[in-house]
């Protein structure tokens, strides 16, 4: 599990070996998932998730508190904060669960349903796409619970200060 920099910049959370640890037999049954395919795959699912931590009110709220609320007037627009996106390089903590994430975010968004059957009803790809979105949604709430994973400041470490745990209180609604 490694993320894939190039030029010192992080492209992606996952690289092609990640997946084939993941789902060995997709790749024994589609001949065409070369390892270019995937690896853009993976990038393209990095980008994504960065997007969506920068639409989470965590990340609002992380990134407006370690500013110190000496935000830059132009970030904000009517009735709207605007907030950067997290910077892949910062991500120091958790990166095995980035990696799971960026896999889980591939394969059910991006992987299985090129190759999926939809006319069958409940294929096995189907199945699959399923699976690996409730993953990906389960361990994207558990990075954000967690808080303590991104380096705000650039040290090159994630200190007691940058660590935002936040507890979900989950409510069952009848």
């Amino acid at each position: 599990m490694a993320f894939i920099i190039v030029g010192g910049n992080v492209i992606s959370f996952a690289e092609y070996s990640d997946v084939t640890n993941t789902d060995q037999r997709l790749f024994e049954a589609n001949e065409g998932l070369s390892e270019s395919i995937v690896e853009d795959h993976l990038v393209r699912a990095t980008e994504r998730i960065l997007l969506m931590i920068q639409q989470t009110d965590w990340w609002k709220t992380y990134y407006i508190r370690q500013s110190g609320g000496n935000l830059n007037p132009d970030i904000y627009t009517t009735n709207q904060i605007y907030v950067p996106a997290p910077e892949a390089n910062k991500i120091q903590a958790r990166q095995n669960d980035f990696t799971d994430l960026c896999v889980y975010y591939a394969l059910s968004q991006l992987i299985y349903p090129k190759i999926a059957d939809f006319s069958v009803q409940d294929s096995a790809e189907q199945k699959k796409i399923g699976l690996f979105d409730q993953k990906f949604r389960q361990r994207f709430q558990e990075i954000l619970d967690d808080g303590a994973w991104y380096d705000f400041n650039g040290t090159g470490s994630v200190t007691p200060a940058e660590r935002m745990p936040v507890k979900t209180n989950l409510v069952r609604i009848r």
